[in-house]
């Protein structure tokens, strides 16, 4: 049997990173959060540049191959609008059967879901953490925790992005900074 090691491909893992010329990185600030977090004035007093989120992606095909998948980490630094943890933007897959894994890799948090029929839900993200995102299922993740939530996944190539999530009633569910810890609130 011969062994493969992407390292020879170009790409590392190292610790809760990606590395290497495959690998992108996007990078959320708040000025691409606008309408994301309920304390509109809280959000427009912070920087613009202020960066939330950055996202590692390897993509071993091209975005859109049917039967292949994507690999990458989530970076999100602590912090808080308002009373609200900072978070993803959150999305649905533009092929709405197409579910996905995450695996807490570093740090605290939690992922919001909210199914087709409007139900949502909670789950705890920490260090070795499993979660099934089943397809038609709107996810974010949110850092409830004082260091970097780093967060794994792997979905299918060809499952695409929509955002419109928020413009159709949000996920139903906020984290907030609570008294003794994070507290879970319906929108």
């Amino acid at each position: 049997m011969t062994m493969v090691d992407i390292r020879a491909r170009g790409v590392e893992y190292a610790g809760s990173r990606l590395l290497g010329a495959p690998v992108t990185q996007l990078t959320r600030t708040m000025a691409h959060m606008e309408g994301v977090f309920a304390d509109a004035a809280a959000w427009r007093s912070r920087g613009p540049d202020e960066v939330l989120y950055t996202v590692d992606t390897y993509a071993p095909v091209t975005a859109g191959t049917e039967g292949g998948l994507l690999f990458g980490i989530t970076h999100i630094h602590p912090g808080a609008v308002g009373d609200e943890f900072f978070l993803t933007k959150g999305h649905l897959h533009t092929i709405g059967n197409r579910a996905e894994f995450y695996w807490g890799i570093a740090g605290h948090g939690h992922l919001v879901l909210r199914s087709a029929g409007g139900e949502a839900w909670v789950e705890v993200v920490s260090p070795g953490s499993l979660h099934y995102i089943p397809g038609h299922t709107a996810h974010r993740l949110v850092n409830s925790g004082s260091t970097i939530l780093d967060v794994g996944a792997c979905w299918p190539a060809d499952s695409g992005h929509q955002y419109g999530i928020l413009e159709s009633g949000g996920f139903g569910i906020r984290i907030l900074r609570g008294p003794s810890g994070p507290r879970v609130t319906q929108e």
